[in-house]
C-alpha cells in the first residue's frame, strides 16, 4: 500500500480526499493526526505541509497537501475515463469554479460556523452563517436545474462542497429551506463507495 493520508476525522477538508479515495476504489493507509495535541505544527508534520493543515496524501514519494489539489492529483493520476475531473476544457472550467466556492465561500460559511460551534474557533458565528445562507440560496437555484454541479455526474466539484454542506446543521445552519441541496445530498451518499463523516452533537 502506496497511499497513506493524514487526515482528522472531523475534518470535512479531509473527509472530502478521503470519499474521492473510497469512490475511487483505492486502499490507502488513513492516518489520524493530533490536532488538539497539536501534531500538525510539529517539524515532522510541517514537513509534508508547511502551512500545518490536514488532509495531507502520500503516494509513495509524492506529497501532496491541500484537500482540493488531492482531489485532481487523484482524479487526474487513477481515474483513466476522467468522470470525476472531465478534460473538456468548459467542464474543468465549471469544475474550478465550485472548488474555488469551496476554498471561498464554503469554508467562510458553513465551515466555519460548524468550526466556531464544535471547537470554539474565535469566527463572527452570525457572519459565518450569513455566508452559508448566501451560498445555499445560490447552490439551491443551480441545482434546481441539473443533477449534480457540472452536468448530470458527478465530479470532484460535489464531493468539494459536499461534506461541509451536510453538516451545516452542526454549525447552526438548516438545511430544511433548501430541497434541492438535500436531494443532491442524498445522490452523492447513493453513490457506490461514499463512506459518511462522523456526525457530532453540540451541545446546547
Amino acid at each position: 500500500m502506496t497511499l497513506r493520508l493524514h487526515r482528522f476525522a472531523l475534518s470535512g477538508h479531509a473527509h472530502r480526499a478521503e470519499l474521492l479515495l473510497n469512490l475511487l476504489g483505492l486502499r490507502a493507509e488513513l492516518i489520524d493526526v493530533d490536532l488538539g495535541g497539536g501534531e500538525h505544527k510539529q517539524p515532522a508534520f510541517l514537513a509534508k505541509n508547511a502551512f500545518g493543515q490536514v488532509p495531507v496524501l502520500e503516494d509513495g514519494d509524492t506529497v501532496i497537501a491541500d484537500s482540493n489539489a488531492i482531489l485532481v492529483y487523484l482524479a487526474s493520476r487513477y481515474d483513466e475515463q476522467r468522470r470525476w475531473l472531465p478534460v473538456d476544457p468548459v467542464q474543468a472550467a465549471q469544475v474550478q469554479r465550485w472548488l474555488s466556492v469551496a476554498a471561498g465561500q464554503l469554508a467562510s460559511g458553513p465551515a466555519a460556523a460548524r468550526m466556531v460551534t464544535l471547537f470554539k474557533a474565535p469566527f463572527d458565528h452570525d457572519r459565518a452563517k450569513t455566508v452559508a445562507t448566501a451560498l445555499f440560496a445560490v447552490l439551491e437555484q443551480h441545482l434546481a436545474q441539473q443533477t449534480f454541479l457540472v452536468g448530470a455526474a458527478p465530479t470532484i466539484a460535489d464531493l468539494a462542497l459536499y461534506s461541509y454542506t451536510a453538516h451545516a446543521p452542526e454549525g447552526g445552519v438548516s438545511l430544511q429551506p433548501y430541497p434541492q441541496i438535500r436531494a443532491w445530498l442524498g445522490r452523492i451518499e447513493a453513490l457506490p463507495g461514499f463512506v459518511p463523516m462522523p456526525k457530532t452533537a453540540v451541545a446546547a
